[in-house]
Formats: structure tokens, sequence, C-alpha cells
């Protein structure tokens, strides 16, 4: 692979987030894949591609299986991620087939990149597969190595008191604390689900073993009412535009909490418990007022 081929956005990404420690691993990509190719045995079959924190390469395997080798710098979230596609298995999950940890390097099923589940225009018909699947991954119980809910929830509740003084409008630091007081209410169990943490539309393929398959988890050990926001969250433009955002996130939920079994206020409290992760990320940023979706879905939620 010839440096040019490396996607301009991944190179902007790393020099942006990492300096020049991003700069040197983007400058590697090439012999990095070179050597993972003859490692492996694998033939080049398409376009580079990335997404946001790697490069995708479609290949072929020395007999003819068709894969995918992902590449990107040995991090905590990728060390996360191995350890739940080895949980999963391939179950509702991309299957991992192999992985270099010296280069955290890994080689995945080839999935249908084109076709993701927002690609189903009936919103009840995407999210009930999506219900299903998610179903299906919180099945599995966390295992050991991954960060927990009650780490996060705690370090979010630290941080309240000093973000609060960062937004401008006295609505939304009344609603920062109210969303607060809901994580207070249920951190007491965190959980120990096997949770995605990033499961929405656009991480959901078509693949050939199974019609839908997920992919790109962040794995967290926790409760999996805190997995739900990026389902409610879900091709929000196309919500706005067609209207009566408040009504699809409350069928939404409905759906998600029926097809998971899951206590609903609980649910609810932990889907404002990641409004509230969102909200503390956005402040950072640098953000002084809450965002408009993470409105909707609160007062969806209220209105329940």
């Amino acid at each position: 692979m010839a440096g040019d081929e490396v996607p301009q956005p991944l190179v902007a990404s790393y020099a942006t987030s990492f300096g020049e420690e991003g700069r040197a691993w983007i400058a590697g990509l090439p012999s990095l894949t070179a050597d993972m190719l003859e490692r492996w045995q694998l033939r080049r079959d398409g376009a580079v591609r990335s997404g946001q924190a790697s490069l995708v390469l479609p290949v072929l395997r020395h007999d003819g299986t068709r894969a995918v080798l992902r590449l990107q710098p040995p991090r905590a979230e990728t060390t996360a991620a191995l350890i739940g596609l080895r949980a999963w298995n391939g179950e509702g999950m991309v299957r991992l087939l192999d992985h270099d940890p010296a280069s955290s390097s890994m080689l995945l099923e080839r999935l249908d990149g084109a076709r993701t589940l927002a690609s189903i225009e009936d919103d009840d018909v995407a999210m009930g597969i999506l219900a299903g699947l998610h179903a299906r991954l919180v099945a599995v119980h966390a295992p050991p190595g991954l960060r927990g809910l009650g780490d996060v929830a705690a370090a979010m509740l630290e941080q309240v008191p000093r973000a609060i003084t960062h937004l401008t409008d006295p609505a939304d630091r009344h609603l920062l604390r109210g969303w607060a007081s809901a994580v207070a209410e249920v951190a007491d169990d965190p959980g120990d689900r096997l949770l995605h943490w990033d499961l929405h539309y656009d991480n959901v393929l078509a693949a050939q073993r199974e019609p839908w398959i997920a992919i790109d988890p962040e794995p967290l050990a926790g409760d999996p009412g805190f997995d739900l926001w990026p389902a409610l969250d879900s091709r929000w433009d196309d919500v706005v535009a067609k209207g009566e955002p408040l009504r699809v996130v409350r069928r939404r939920f409905d759906l998600l909490t029926d097809v998971l079994g899951l206590d609903r206020a609980r649910a609810a409290g932990w889907t404002l418990g990641r409004l509230l992760q969102n909200a503390l990320w956005d402040i950072e940023d640098g953000e002084p007022r809450l965002a408009p979706s993470a409105l909707a879905v609160a007062e969806s939620l209220r209105m329940r």
C-alpha cells in the first residue's frame, strides 16, 4: 500500500488527536500493511477504507476466504474490543479471525460494508432487527478485563459540579443536575452484561451467515439500559425531518425494553446517564449548551 492511499480524514484525525505520535503511526501504515499481508498470507481485494480510528482493507485469505484487515495502534479501546469479540465469538457480532498482539492488527470476517441497517426505511423493522441483535449481545456476561459501568458512573458524578458552571442556560444546568440524580439512583447496581456501547444502525451490516451482524464494539461491563441511547439516536436527522421525534423515541424505547426484557424505570435512568456522559464530553470540548437531540430524548422519557 502506498502512502497516498491512506485516507486523508484518517491522516487528519490522527494528527489532531495524537500529534507527533499519530503522524508517526500514519507514516508507518504502508510498512505495517505489507507486513500483515505477508504474515497472514493475504491478497488485497478492494480499495482502502477507514473508520474513525482505523484503516480497513478488504483481503482474500490463502484459501480464498473473504476477510478484512483492520489496522489501528495499540490502545485501551482496542484491547477492550478484542476482549468483547472473543467473548461474543461471532454470536450476533463480526467474527475475529486473527490478531497480532504487537501491532493490534485484526483480521475480521468480511460483511457487506455498503449496506447498513440504515438502508431499511421502515423504522419499526430496523429497530426490531437491532433490538434482536442487542438482546443476543447483552445475554453474554462481561468477561474480566473490561472497564465497569460503576466506575464510569462514579467518574461522571464527580465531574458534574464543575461541568454545570460551563453551561450558559439555567434550564440546561437544571437538566444536567436531574440527569446526575437519575444516575445516582441506579448506580448502586451497575450490572454485569457485555455492552456494545455504540450499537446504532450504521454499526449493523448485512452479511451472508446471518442477515445482519453488529460491528465496531466498544465493550463495557454494565447494565443494558446504558446501551440504549445509540439506538434511540439512530438516523436522527431523518427522525427530526419527518416530525414527531418524541413519539419515535418513545416507540423505539418501548420496543428495545420489551425485547431486552428491561425494567423501564431503570432503563430510563441509565439512558439519562448516557445523555449525561455525552453532555460532559461536549462541555469538555467547549460546548456551552446541551444538544437538541439529547433534550428530545430526555423529554420523551419524561413523558412516559
